[in-house]
């Protein structure tokens, strides 16, 4: 009878471990998945931005079409990519696929910021300004929000494996994800700005 009992406890000690197991992979999930939303949000922000910047540069780069259409092709590849990554931010995929469109979304810019420079009157329009300080500090939002998630999804795929955790967590189908990442050197280094 002892022996029976103390099976019974074994048993109850690992059924509730694995269940810790897998409410721990649920939770972390839900993190990055949140995590991604704080991105998502920002991202929209900033995709938002873009074409009433293009529209109030029009009139001054008139000679300088090939830019803005760069920027709102990018901005489009970008926008697609993030409706993409948000119906499953768990898919590594859909998120490296995210990371690349705004790449080329940030290079994109940073040749119309490179383009603009040599536009003084374009410098000096108040719209021009004000959407260009909007979008700055929408980049410094998206930034910390990337910094959110790709501390979430690093827990997550840590806990998820470990030994026994990727025991569960390969039974349960809680695949590894991946981190937002610039994919350039050239991305990562801050745009120079000069008045």
């Amino acid at each position: 009878m002892g022996t029976t009992v103390t099976g019974l406890i074994v048993i109850a000690v690992v059924v509730l471990y694995l269940v810790y197991i897998y409410n721990q992979l649920v939770s972390l999930r839900n993190q990055f998945k949140n995590g991604f939303a704080q991105i998502d949000v920002q991202l929209q922000r900033r995709h938002d931005l873009i074409p009433n910047l293009v529209e109030s540069a029009k009139a001054y780069l008139s000679h300088e079409r090939n830019t803005l259409t760069e920027v709102m092709r990018a901005r489009n590849n970008a926008v697609d990519a993030q409706q993409d990554a948000a119906r499953d931010p768990a898919d590594g995929g859909k998120i490296r696929k995210l990371g690349g469109a705004e790449n080329m979304l940030t290079k994109a810019l940073a040749n119309f910021y490179a383009v603009s420079e040599n536009y003084p009157e374009l410098k000096a329009n108040e719209t021009v300004q004000q959407l260009m300080e909007e979008l700055s500090s929408t980049e410094n939002r998206v930034s910390f929000a990337r910094q959110a998630f790709n501390d979430a999804v690093m827990a997550y795929n840590t806990f998820r494996e470990q030994f026994p955790n990727n025991i569960i967590s390969g039974l349960f189908a809680f695949k590894s994800t991946a981190q937002l990442e610039l994919e350039s050197p050239e991305a990562r280094q801050a745009p120079k700005v000069s008045f």
